[in-house]
């Protein structure tokens, strides 16, 4: 299976003197730590989806091996199908500002979309909790509890108009589509890795008190 680190947004509301995929978290770029998580999972292949927008970090791609597709920058959603053509489906899907993602959450998404669609959320009030910034435009309600997508899942096959079975997304930079889509399993976690996005300042630090 191939797996697509989205790392093309703007990332404005970080405010970081780098590229949001190259901000160091406890000392190395979130996209390195993401990438290294996929591929110590079983996916079979990493590519990082840039554009114009992170010219720094299609350069960092390439040297990490990830073979950068490089998309318009026009908005999550629209750089996703754009990657999604390139690839085969299914395919993991996962933002380079989830710096804690572990392979172990990898595997466990993939597991869960069993050949279809997956997406992995957590409850909103975890991240609460924690501190960690909430984007309320993503935020829905799964059998009762108000839940916000990782940033992680699988995209299922393609359906007979070409059309994507889960889309999902945390940087509100480039997307506010909570997915919801009914024909996408719900993988709900309550681990705090993945209630750690790093979207603002703020969250800096509440990664680098967790991550090893």
């Amino acid at each position: 299976m191939d797996a697509l680190v989205m790392c093309g947004g703007r990332g404005t509301r970080l405010d970081a003197p780098v590229e949001k995929p190259l901000v160091d978290i406890c000392g190395r770029p979130m996209l390195d730590r993401v990438a290294a998580a996929l591929r110590d999972s079983s996916v079979e292949s990493v590519r990082a989806v840039t554009s114009p927008h992170t010219p720094n970090t299609r350069d960092r791609a390439a040297d990490l091996g990830l073979d950068p597709i490089e998309a318009p920058g026009d908005g999550y959603v629209s750089d996703l199908g754009f990657a999604l053509a390139r690839v085969s489906r299914p395919a993991v899907t996962v933002v380079s500002d989830l710096p804690l993602v572990a392979p172990e959450h990898v595997d466990a998404v993939v597991a869960a979309a069993d050949g279809g669609a997956a997406t992995a959320c957590v409850p909103v009030e975890l991240k609460r909790e924690l501190g960690a910034s909430v984007d309320d435009a993503l935020v829905f309600d799964h059998e009762g509890i108000a839940v916000c997508p990782t940033g992680l899942g699988v995209v299922g096959p393609a359906d007979a108009d070409g059309e994507t079975d889960a889309e999902t997304n945390t940087d509100a930079d480039t997307n506010t589509d909570a997915d919801t889509n009914t024909d996408s399993t719900m993988y709900l976690s309550t681990d705090t890795r993945l209630a750690l996005n790093v979207n603002r300042p703020t969250d800096i630090a509440l990664a680098e008190d967790r991550c090893e």
